[in-house]
């Protein structure tokens, strides 16, 4: 029953964060399958990403900056956006702008709830260890992927001379906010609180402008469901 109870309160807040911004997508929601199939192959993912780190810390040292930036955001965002892009990006399930953002959490929350999984089982855990890891790293990841996702949508359906721009903004701007969450938690070991609240309340507000953006750019926000059934 114990065993239980840690597996649900390490799984929850991946799959409800993953749930929230699945819902979000008000015009054409993807398959179920294919949000699954991401969400699992960004838990697999994970796996890779853990010996890749392991040779950097090796090769590179443990420094707050090189740990944050190269190994850690480094490594884990390259690793998500090559998942995104070479199964996702040509797909023909990816056809509006909002899509970027839905695959691109199902890949980071999949990551993240393994990982989530992993902390609980291997170090001793607490619920409120675990509620803080919801309302942190889980979450963090989800921002992180709402951030590659927008920019993954603006490439594809831009066409035009911006679209190679936004594509390197899909990848280098998860690896920056996620280096600075990093580094933020590394460096301020006592008085940390006082900058990563207002940093996740920023990465928050910025997330959820980039969803209504996204969302206003659907070419299905004009088709009501009767007239696309009758399409």
């Amino acid at each position: 029953m114990l065993l239980f109870s840690v597996l649900t309160a390490a799984v929850a807040p991946g799959v409800s964060l993953l749930t929230y911004l699945y819902l979000k997508d008000r015009y054409d929601s993807e398959p179920i399958h294919m949000v699954v199939r991401m969400f699992i192959f960004g838990a697999l993912v994970a796996f890779p990403i853990i010996i890749v780190q392991r040779g950097l810390m090796l090769w590179l040292g443990e420094s707050p900056f090189v740990f944050s930036f190269i190994i850690s955001a480094g490594v884990e965002e390259s690793l998500k956006w090559f998942v995104l892009y070479h199964i996702i990006y040509n797909h023909t399930e990816f056809d509006e702008p909002y899509d970027g953002i839905v695959y691109a959490a199902a890949i980071s929350l999949g990551f993240a709830t393994l990982e989530n999984v992993l902390y609980a089982f291997l170090q001793p855990s607490s619920f409120g260890t675990l509620l803080m890891r919801a309302l942190l790293p889980v979450s963090g990841h989800a921002l992180f992927g709402v951030i590659m996702g927008y920019y993954m949508g603006k490439a594809k359906f831009l066409q035009n001379a911006s679209s190679r721009k936004f594509l390197v903004y899909s990848l280098m701007l998860p690896i920056l906010w996620h280096g600075l969450y990093n580094w933020i938690m590394l460096t301020f070991t006592t008085n940390w609180m006082w900058l990563i609240i207002p940093f996740m309340v920023y990465l928050w507000s910025k997330g959820l402008r980039k969803i209504h953006r996204a969302s206003a750019r659907s070419p299905f926000r004009f088709v009501n469901r009767k007239d696309e059934v009758n399409l």
